[in-house]
C-alpha cells in the first residue's frame, strides 16, 4: 500500500510539475516573441512618452497592442503583472520528483555500477545522493561565475555563448561517467533547468524590483539591470527545448544506455539551441533555415552514433557475422544453441533476474506495476520485447544497479538469443 501512495503522490507532483513548465515555458516563449516582434511606435505620443517598440497582434477574436518602453514609463500601474511562480513551481515540483523517484531509491536509479571511475561505481545510496546534489549546485554556480567574469556588463556574450556550451559539453561527460545512464540524462537537463530558475529567483527578478522601486521613488533605474534580466533570459530560452528533450530522454532507453550516450546528450543539447535560434531569428523578421538543417543533421548524427550493431546492442543477423563461445567462433544461426539457449533458458533469466520487478504485481517494494508496463513473467510477454530486452540487457542499463546480480554469462546469453 505504501508503494502504492508513492505512486499516487509521484503522478500527481508530475501532473503539477508539467503543468507549471508548460506555463512557464509558454509565457517565456512568447515574451522572446513579443520582444523581438517589436517595431519602432508610429505615433508621436508615444515616442514622447519613451515608447522603445510595439506590435499589434490578432488573437482569440480580439486586437492587442503592446508597447515597450525603453526605461521607464512616467507612471506605474498598481497592477503590475510580475512572471516568476511559474519558474519557481516549475523546479520545486522537479526537484520534489528527483526526491521521491531518485533520490529514494539511489542504489536502484542513481549508482552506475558499471563507471570506468572506480570512486562513482562504488558509491553508496547516501553518497550518490549527496554527489547529484553536489552536481546541481556546482552546475549553476560555475554557470553564474561565467555570466559575471566573462560578460559583467553584457559586453562580451557571444564568448560567453561558447563558454556556456562547453560547460554543457563537460556537464553531460560528467553525468555520464558518474550517475546511471537514465538519470544521466535527467541530471544534465536537471543542471539547465536550475540555471534557468536561478536565473529568475536570483537576477531577473531582483533586476525588476530594482527598477520597479527606483522609479517610484522618482529615479532613474539601473540600466545594467535591464541588461542582466535581458542576458539570462536569452539564456534560459535557448535552454528550453534541450530541457525538455532530457526530461522526456527516460522513456527512451537506446539514448542513454550507448557507450557515447554524452556525445548524444551533447548534439541534442545543440540541436535544440540551434532550432530555438530559426524562432528567435523569425520572429525578428530573418528567415534561416540554415539554423533548423544544422539541428537536424546534429540529430540525424546522434542517430548514427546510438544505431545498434550486431557486436552490442542487437542480436548478430545470421550469416553476417560470429559470436566468441569458449574462445571459438561460431556461426550466428547456431548463437542460439551453443551460448543463448531457446527461449526457455532466456526466460529462466528473467525469472531470475527481472520478473521480480517486470511482473503484473511486483514483488520488489520499489513498484506496484511493472516499470514502463513491461511485464516478463511469460514466454509469449518476453517474445514481444525480446529486442528491447536484449538492448537494455547487452548495454548494462538493465537491471538497474544489476540489483538482481545478472552475471556476465547470462548477458551473454541473451546477447547472442536470436528470438
Amino acid at each position: 500500500m505504501e508503494a502504492y501512495f508513492l505512486d499516487f503522490a509521484n503522478l500527481l507532483l508530475r501532473w503539477l510539475h508539467v503543468i507549471a513548465a508548460v506555463a512557464w515555458i509558454g509565457e517565456s516563449i512568447y515574451f522572446v516573441m513579443l520582444d523581438n516582434s517589436l517595431r519602432p511606435p508610429k505615433a508621436a505620443e508615444d515616442q514622447q512618452k519613451g515608447v522603445f517598440g510595439e506590435m499589434w497582434a490578432v488573437h482569440g477574436g480580439g486586437f492587442y497592442h503592446n508597447q515597450k518602453y525603453a526605461s521607464a514609463p512616467a507612471k506605474l500601474p498598481a497592477d503590475l503583472h510580475w512572471s516568476f511562480w511559474k519558474a519557481y513551481t516549475t523546479w520545486l515540483s522537479g526537484f520534489g520528483l528527483f526526491v521521491l523517484l531518485y533520490m529514494a531509491n539511489p542504489g536502484f536509479y542513481l549508482v552506475n555500477p558499471g563507471s570506468s571511475w572506480e570512486w562513482a561505481a562504488n558509491l553508496t545510496g547516501w553518497q550518490a545522493n549527496l554527489v547529484a546534489l553536489a552536481f546541481l549546485l556546482g552546475g549553476w554556480v560555475v554557470y553564474n561565475e561565467m555570466c559575471k567574469r566573462i560578460s559583467p556588463n553584457m559586453e562580451r556574450d557571444g564568448l560567453l555563448s561558447l563558454g556556456v556550451a562547453v560547460l554543457m559539453v563537460v556537464v553531460a561527460y560528467l553525468s555520464s561517467q558518474i550517475f546511471a545512464g537514465r538519470a544521466a540524462f535527467l541530471l544534465t537537463g536537471a543542471v539547465m533547468a536550475t540555471a534557468m530558475s536561478a536565473n529568475v529567483f536570483f537576477w531577473i527578478i531582483p533586476g525588476q524590483r530594482r527598477m520597479v522601486k527606483a522609479m517610484k521613488a522618482g529615479e532613474t533605474p539601473n540600466p545594467l539591470d535591464g541588461k542582466r534580466g535581458k542576458q539570462r533570459s536569452v539564456h534560459n530560452t535557448y535552454f528550453t527545448l534541450p530541457v525538455v528533450l532530457l526530461m522526456l530522454s527516460n522513456h527512451y532507453s537506446f539514448t542513454y544506455t550507448h557507450e557515447l550516450s554524452w556525445v548524444i546528450m551533447s548534439l541534442f543539447i545543440f540541436a535544440g539551441a540551434l532550432i530555438r535560434q530559426f524562432f528567435v531569428l523569425m520572429h525578428a523578421g530573418q528567415t534561416r533555415p540554415a539554423y533548423p538543417a544544422a539541428g537536424v543533421a546534429l540529430i540525424l548524427v546522434a542517430v548514427w552514433i546510438g544505431a545498434p550493431s550486431g557486436a552490442g546492442n542487437a542480436a548478430p543477423m545470421a550469416g553476417e557475422t560470429s559470436v566468441e563461445t569458449d574462445g571459438q567462433a561460431v556461426a550466428a544461426e547456431d548463437a542460439t544453441v551453443a551460448s543463448g539457449g531457446p527461449v526457455d533458458e532466456i526466460h529462466g533469466i528473467m525469472e531470475r533476474r527481472c520478473a521480480s520487478c517486470h511482473a503484473q504485481q511486483p514483488t520488489h517494494e520499489a513498484f506496484t506495476a511493472p516499470p514502463a508496463g513491461v511485464a516478463l513473467e511469460t514466454r509469449e510477454q518476453l517474445l514481444r520485447q525480446a529486442d528491447q530486452v536484449k538492448q537494455v540487457v547487452a548495454s548494462g542499463y538493465m537491471p538497474l544497479g544489476n540489483l538482481t546480480q545478472m552475471t556476465d554469462e547470462e548477458r551473454a546469453s541473451i546477447a547472442a538469443w536470436t528470438p
